[in-house]
């Protein structure tokens, strides 16, 4: 061996000497250890597939990437650390905070990987609030990076209670500065924890010309789609000021109309307005536990008119017109078989009959 040894150039002895400051061996053990990793990744993929739980996927899936990123930068940072210290003589104290830093992205990139899958399975599951869940994983991701920014000012040396002392009156002038921003995210806030609605309601405000389908709840702003389709962007701020209807968790839709019967067919009426009743407590769309009126209401001006006030069980928009199409349909029919029928405007003009002498004077006096 030592003979060998003899007939090796002498740069390469050295570096065969010095095996574990060399760069070039350390970026083959950290190829071997990537190669280990994967193919202890698929064996734990393989394992985690048979079990019942999706939180081991789920785990396994966010450390993939950053534990491969880890194999490769962590042995960079030593490789690096050898390669300057032969050109800088200086202690470098730097490496030990970038080894520090590189602990801390990988942490957090782990966590925000983990809370992005778990949200995902969940909305998938659709057994939880969308709106909800989408709030508690915005408010975890706020929460780590909170923590990594502390974490990066603490490994540069910054002291974390100066800086919170700082921030005391730093925040009093950046939040008179950016009051509008704070209230757009105490609103948003606001509708993440109290849930007036959620995405995908219909909501309306009487006291502005907001309607549409709720698209996007964020920090700063709320993305509702109108009927015709156009975007509209709400600030978060505007909800806690204005009253906001959401007919998407109505219980029933309402049907109320006044029908008009012709005053020939008064004597008619009253059988008219039992039938409709009748009909309307058997009707398999109509709930018949809310409130249901059927009655003679009013003389009109050239009709008598009936109050139609009745629930459906659908809240749906299109099948409540369906069902409100069918209702008024057998109204009519109803009307029909009674002979009578529904009334429509008319006037009636009585001329009085005239005067034969009156007449004849007023042609004498044309005539002269």
């Amino acid at each position: 061996m030592l003979e060998l040894t003899n007939y090796l150039p002498p740069e390469l002895l050295m570096a065969l000497k010095t095996w574990d400051t060399n760069v070039l061996f350390i970026t083959i053990a950290s190829f071997f250890a990537w190669i280990i990793w994967k193919i202890v990744y698929h064996r734990l993929e393989v394992l985690v597939s048979k079990t019942r739980f999706h939180w081991d996927d789920l785990t396994l899936q966010a450390v993939k990437t950053p534990i491969s990123t880890l194999i490769w930068c962590w042995p960079a940072t030593i490789s690096l650390g050898f390669v300057l210290q032969n050109h800088i003589t200086s202690k470098l104290d730097w490496l030990s905070t970038l080894k520090l830093l590189l602990i801390i992205a990988i942490f957090i990139w782990i966590v925000l990987r983990m809370i992005n899958n778990v949200e995902e399975y969940v909305l998938s599951q659709k057994t939880r609030d969308e709106t909800t869940v989408q709030a508690i994983a915005k408010v975890a991701r706020l929460f780590f990076f909170v923590i990594a920014a502390l974490s990066v000012m603490q490994a540069f040396g910054l002291s974390l209670s100066g800086l919170l002392t700082f921030g005391g009156v730093g925040g009093l002038v950046v939040g008179l500065a950016a009051k509008d921003l704070l209230s757009n995210f105490f609103g948003g806030m606001m509708i993440y924890f109290d849930r007036p609605f959620k995405v995908g309601d219909w909501i309306r405000s009487p006291d502005r010309q907001i309607e549409g389908t709720v698209e996007r709840i964020g920090w700063r702003m709320t993305i509702i789609r109108t009927f015709d389709k156009r975007p509209l962007y709400v600030p978060n701020s505007v909800f806690s000021n204005i009253v906001v209807e959401n007919p998407s968790r109505m219980l029933n839709r309402r049907i109320k109309e006044n029908i008009g019967i012709r005053y020939n067919d008064a004597a008619k009426v009253a059988i008219i307005v039992e039938e409709i009743k009748s009909m309307l407590e058997n009707h398999v769309d109509i709930d018949s536990n809310q409130t249901l009126i059927v009655n003679f209401n009013a003389f009109g001006p050239s009709s008598l008119d009936l109050l139609v006030y009745t629930f459906t069980k659908t809240v749906n928009w299109i099948r409540y017109h369906e069902v409100k199409q069918d209702v008024l349909l057998k109204i009519m029919a109803i009307i029909h078989s009674h002979d009578a029928d529904i009334a429509f405007p008319t006037r009636t003009l009585v001329f009085d009959a005239p005067n034969p002498e009156e007449t004849a004077q007023t042609a004498i006096s044309l005539a002269q």
